[in-house]
């Protein structure tokens, strides 16, 4: 099978690196790509915004099936244009995909479908978004409605905080992202990230993932994209995936489906585990950056069938198969991210890769022969161990190993998991 790979970040360097894996992949294709794509990649000079343009590289190429990464080029509509020229194509429809794109979208499919989530008002206008947020009290949860890079999100613990929130949204911090504002009730439990491939009828139930998205140790500081990850959640157990899947994942199937849009790619399905059980927090229509490197080092399975299937509507059958090891990622960053940081800075040096970890680039590019960072999260340092202590332990030894002046990171990643491990013992 010829592939082709759309995406630069750390996601799309671990699918690559598992598609790269498969005895049924003949040419594996990416575009924009990175260095580390390279590694498993013929990258590709593709403008990815130009739809008609990837359609005819996928014609003149003879490729067989396209894996889009994020989400920026499914929300408009790029699985549209190539299923519309035949190309099977792994994610969801421009319609499909407003489960991301828009946050009441997905609020008002789960009131209409009886799915667990945090009550919520949909807003055009500050004054009545903070006439609302007066009435509920805090905390709260402000959310842009659109696409924000993770970025579009405050939990306000303050009334001062969720007012000047509403005030961001509406005066452009997120460009267009936040000409409408969705004001919900803040849940209180533990995080966890699920995943679920999908083929419009049928769900495959993946694994689980916690990440970690403040920016600093002891989640402070601003919310970013995820400064690390680890799989599996133990707050994800049997009974509770049971339940996501019945109370969560299949209305949404049934719904999307009811709805003219039925959703073929995976689900990614942000979620509270409260007191009551599994909440929805909000759902992404890809896999999630940087849980997607996490579950690429614990997948047995071959990915590319079980992608293709979901793309192609035979996934009744299928099965994943999972190491029974933790992995977990620690992200290094650009000093001053999620503010603004300086580009182009040089990584001297990364750790060799071994049959326990490796390292996924996330914003890097090649200048003049040298590797740099060119993003705000630049590196996935990522290992496997028998367990979330051990993992950390060998993520944290492969970060020293890495020598780049500019990075930071945090040095609590898997805290959680760690703490339950040591209770036990």
């Amino acid at each position: 099978m010829k592939v082709l790979l759309i995406g630069s970040g750390g996601r799309e360097h671990a699918l690559a690196w598992k598609i790269a894996q498969s005895p049924k992949l003949t040419k594996l294709y990416a575009a924009p790509g990175n260095p580390g794509i390279a590694e498993e990649a013929a990258i590709i000079a593709l403008d990815t915004e130009d739809h008609a343009a990837v359609a005819d590289f996928c014609r003149k190429e003879a490729i067989d099936f396209v894996v889009v990464g994020p989400e920026g080029p499914l929300v408009a509509g790029l699985a549209d244009v190539l299923r519309a020229a035949g190309i099977a194509v792994f994610g969801p429809s421009a319609a499909a995909a407003q489960l991301e794109g828009s946050k009441g979208f997905t609020k008002d499919l789960c009131a209409r479908y009886g799915i667990p989530t945090g009550a919520y008002g949909r807003f055009t206008d500050a004054e009545t978004a903070k006439a609302y947020v007066r009435e509920q009290g805090v905390p709260i949860v402000i959310k842009a409605d659109g696409l924000a890079a993770g970025k579009g999100v405050t939990v306000a613990m303050t009334l001062d905080e969720a007012l000047a929130a509403v005030d961001d949204c509406f005066a452009g911090a997120f460009g267009a992202a936040g000409a409408e504002v969705v004001v919900e009730a803040y849940l209180d439990g533990e995080e966890a990230s699920f995943f679920c491939l999908c083929d419009g009828k049928t769900a495959l139930a993946l694994a689980s993932a916690q990440d970690h998205k403040r920016v600093g140790d002891g989640d402070t500081g601003p919310n970013t994209g995820g400064m690390g990850a680890y799989s599996p959640a133990p707050v994800m157990t049997a009974e509770m995936i049971e339940r996501t899947m019945k109370e969560i994942i299949e209305p949404t199937m049934r719904g999307m489906a009811e709805s003219g849009h039925p959703f073929s790619g995976v689900f990614f399905a942000g979620l509270m585990i409260t007191a009551k059980g599994p909440e929805l927090i909000e759902y992404n229509v890809r896999f999630g950056d940087p849980e997607c490197q996490v579950l690429m080092m614990r997948m047995k399975s071959d990915l590319l069938p079980l992608l293709y299937a979901a793309a192609t509507g035979t996934l009744a059958g299928m099965s994943a198969e999972w190491r029974d090891e933790t992995a977990l990622t620690v992200v290094m960053a650009s000093k001053g991210y999620p503010g603004s940081y300086a580009k182009n800075t040089p990584i001297d040096a990364l750790p060799a890769p071994s049959d326990t970890t490796k390292v996924f680039h996330a914003g890097t590019a090649m200048k003049d022969g040298a590797l740099v960072a060119t993003g705000g999260r630049v590196l996935n340092v990522t290992a496997t161990g028998e367990n979330a202590g051990r993992a950390k332990d060998r993520a944290y030894a492969a970060v020293a190993a890495v020598s780049w002046e500019n990075g930071f990171y945090r040095h609590d990643i898997g805290w959680r998991a760690v703490a339950r491990e040591n209770e036990k013992a």
